[in-house]
């Protein structure tokens, strides 16, 4: 962002030069990358003068020629040769000293030199407007109207001071600081000068000629939309000092309509646009979306696909501007245009950013909106506008303000404490201080007390949002460099540190399976759409396709961890491995209409022999020597108990990929799916082992984790054991069993467990046998037989009333 010294110096009076202006910005975080000094004309008339002519005679040796005697504000008067016919003595005149380099207005520049000219000597020059480069007259010396001293530069009568370009490189974060006004607060702060708004007293609406009905459809994109019109104006060429100004930091002029927009900009930091209000149909200004692929050509001549996210500023019957980013080329101002509505706004950032990013443009006005103006700035710059604009344009206000504003945005609220802001800076601030700091930016303390206060930031200071940020704040305008190094460094933070640390919990889940005899494997997120047609009905979701596959086997995000591992395992098969046991941490991808998910999940495979061969267990392998479901789920339980997470309930898995197997969940949510792979997936990737499978939802398995653990001494008194033999339907599941034992007993009920669970030809059909062993214990004191035979009995009478158990005694 280019900041001009000069324009600057009008906001805030400034006695520095513009290096130590550099850098007290740069201390304050505005950081100065570069000041270039900018002349209005070349050499910036250096050496050159305000004289008075104080003789004039003839040259003895030549008519045409003047001998004259100059005051120009040296020790003595100075003898110049002058050719022109229209010098003459007590003329005020711009004098051209010795050693200094004209840029005259055709032809080469030169130095004035000490010279002779027909034996006269001469010591400088009278000079006319060509020769020091402000016209192209010759015809004689240019005579001033001037009440100003001897020898002050010339710059000074013709306005000309050289301007200085500073060059900050504006962070994403201070937004407000995007503008002259913006510098000017800082430097407000730092050198407790009063910041010199520019005066809009003076504006009036002239009358109500030019009507302009504005209707906002959409407000969640224009929560402020304002604006007014002018009637009468004629578009031409800007003034040389607006063309200064705007040249000084780089900008171009165009014309004097379009060139006030982009000064006010500048100078407050509001973005404004100009209509042309013969081409605002129906005389309405409608701010809305329109239907996606509407097309729209921009003030560069390319014609637009708009998006239906896009804000647009309409008229009647259609787009005029793409709202807070470009105009259109139908209703810009062009050099026929006397009527203008005034648009003066404040957008949402999001919109704002979105629509940048979609079509690619990057604008003044797109680079503020898209960070966060100052909502309380739109009328202030329209009033400040129209004053201009009727200076350099002429014209009349020709409509009321229109400002539609219905839900004002508030000053932030941020409670801050003394304790945290010595904390963080290292130092006791005087309190005082702090609130002048404070003050000097806007922001106001209220409620404050020995403790601490409340700061009251204003909206336009949208990276102001907490503690923290109010505290750098005062750090900033105190001064990094007044904050003394103490004997011993130290850093300090305000956030709160999350119990879970994504990164660690992996890494522990990882040492687990490690020591588990699991191997982690890492494989491609692309894969084959064949594999998803094969799960379908599980993942109904779109795949998302590849616009520009290598192959056909690697042109879809996978949705499922399952065949990556399948993948896996085979390679290691085809060379002998078989006996696998593997984890992946990994990610799925999946999308619903336009909008796309990633989703992190963690996968175990287990195949093959529990143990490899071993004389202690001989060359031929019992049958249930394989892995089994058990094995997994054993697995499973230890990363769950290492996460201090416990399953509420339980459903079978899912058919379309397990053959048998189940869902664990976790208040109604699945965390995890366990079970033996369907032999038919299996074949899909030429494995012919089974294949035990575990699916976790590891982002939420890391929401579920609990890092607090909590502790109690070991009970003092024994713990008691008794047997049921319970015959149930077989569509009972022990989960069931469980979770009623510790519903109907909750104060003695310490663990439950099954040790044998029968299905034969000594049971009806229909009906297995659980052996459930129940775990009691009281903490407070030993317990007798009459207390355990009445729990005993509370517990065979629910089950026999929810399960429909018949007790075997």
């Amino acid at each position: 962002m280019k900041i001009s010294y000069q324009w600057l110096s009008q906001l805030v009076s400034l006695t520095e030069d513009p290096e130590t202006i550099g850098k007290l910005l740069t201390s304050t975080g505005l950081e100065v990358e570069s000041i270039e000094k900018i002349e209005s004309i070349p050499g910036g008339l250096e050496g050159v003068v305000i004289g008075e002519v104080l003789t004039c005679e003839k040259h003895p040796e030549a008519d045409k020629l003047s001998l004259t005697t100059v005051d120009a504000g040296q020790s003595a008067p100075l003898n110049i040769v002058c050719g022109a016919p229209n010098v003459q003595a007590g003329q005020k005149v711009i004098v051209a000293l010795v050693g200094a380099t004209l840029h005259p207005t055709s032809g080469e520049p030169f130095t004035i030199k000490k010279a002779k000219i027909r034996g006269a000597a001469s010591e400088g020059m009278i000079c006319a407007e060509d020769e020091i480069g402000l016209g192209t007259s010759h015809a004689g010396i240019m005579v001033l109207d001037t009440d100003l001293p001897n020898g002050t530069p010339a710059v000074t009568y013709f306005g000309l001071e050289a301007d200085y370009q500073i060059e900050i490189g504006l962070t994403p974060n201070r937004a407000d600081a995007a503008s002259h006004l913006g510098v000017a607060r800082d430097l407000k702060a730092v050198l407790q000068r009063p910041v010199q708004w520019p005066s809009v007293d003076a504006f009036k609406v002239d009358n109500q000629n030019l009507p302009v009905t504005v209707l906002v459809e959409t407000p969640e994109g224009a929560p402020r939309y304002t604006g007014l019109t002018i009637d009468g104006l004629t578009v031409a060429e800007s003034p040389d000092w607006l063309k200064q100004r705007l040249r000084a930091i780089g900008l171009n002029p165009i014309n004097n309509v379009v060139d006030i927009t982009n000064y006010v900009c500048h100078e407050l930091g509001q973005p404004l646009h100009a209509f042309d209000a013969d081409q605002i149909a129906g005389g309405q200004v409608i701010v809305k979306t329109v239907a996606e692929g509407t097309p729209f050509v921009t003030l560069d001549g390319v014609e637009r696909k708009l998006s239906a996210n896009d804000l647009m500023i309409c008229n009647a019957s259609e787009p005029m501007c793409i709202a807070g980013v470009f105009g259109g080329q139908k209703s810009g101002v062009t050099a026929q245009t006397t009527r203008i509505f005034l648009e003066s706004a404040y957008f949402d950032a999001a919109w704002i950013r979105r629509t940048s990013q979609h079509h690619g443009l990057k604008t003044d006005a797109s680079f503020r909106f898209e960070r966060g103006t100052d909502p309380n700035m739109p009328v202030f710059a329209l009033k400040r506008a129209a004053l201009l604009l009727q200076e350099v344009a002429g014209g009349t206000v020709s409509s009321a303000i229109t400002d539609l504003y219905p839900n004002p945005v508030s000053d932030r609220q941020v409670a801050i404490r003394y304790r945290n802001v010595d904390r963080l800076i290292g130092i006791a601030i005087d309190r005082p201080e702090i609130t002048r700091i404070l003050e000097s930016l806007d922001i106001r303390v209220a409620d404050a007390s020995e403790e601490g206060f409340t700061a009251l930031v204003p909206p336009y200071r949208v990276d102001v949002e907490r503690e923290a940020d109010v505290i750098e704040e005062i750090l900033r305008i105190y001064g990094l460099d007044n904050v003394p190094i103490s004997d011993y460094l130290a850093a300090d933070y305000l956030s709160e540190t999350p119990e879970t640390d994504p990164d660690q919990l992996q890494a522990r889940a990882s040492q687990l399976l490690a020591a588990n005899g699991f191997y982690e494997t890492m494989t491609n997120s692309l894969t084959r759409p064949a594999y998803h047609d094969a799960v379908r009905p599980t993942l109904p979701n779109a795949d998302v396709q590849l616009l520009n596959p290598l192959s056909e086997d690697l042109s879809v995000m996978r949705q499922t961890l399952l065949f990556s591992g399948l993948e896996t395992l085979v390679y290691n098969i085809n060379r002998r491995q078989k006996d696998l046991r593997i984890f992946e941490f990994g990610k799925i991808y999946s999308r619903n209409d336009e909008r796309f998910f990633e989703r992190p999940r963690l996968g175990i495979w287990m195949t093959g022999r529990t143990q490899s061969e071993s004389w202690l267990t001989g060359n031929q392998r019992p049958a249930d020597a394989g892995v089994s479901y058990h094995d997994l789920a054993a697995v499973v339980q230890r990363i769950l108990t290492s996460f201090r997470v416990k399953f509420t309930d339980s459903q079978p898995a899912d058919p379309a990929i397990f053959q048998y197997g189940l869902t664990l969940l976790v208040n109604k949510k699945p965390l995890v799916s366990l079970g033996l792979v369907k032999a038919g997936l299996t074949k899909q990737v030429d494995l012919k082992q089974a294949v035990f499978y575990a699916d976790f939802d590891w982002q939420y398995l890391l929401k579920l984790y609990n890092g607090k653990v909590a502790f109690e001494e070991v009970s003092r008194f024994p713990e008691v054991r008794r047997d049921l033999s319970l015959v149930l339907d077989t569509g009972v599941t022990y989960a069931q069993i469980s979770r009623l034992a510790y519903l109907t007993e909750r104060k003695l009920l310490r663990d439950l467990n099954v040790f044998d669970v029968y299905e034969g030809e000594n049971l009806e059909k229909g009906k297995k046998s659980y052996s459930v062993s129940f775990i009691l214990q009281d903490p407070a004191q030993t317990l007798n037989d009459a207390v355990i035979d009445k729990t005993m009995n509370r517990l065979m009478s629910a089950f026999e009333r929810e399960l429909g158990a018949v007790i075997r005694k």
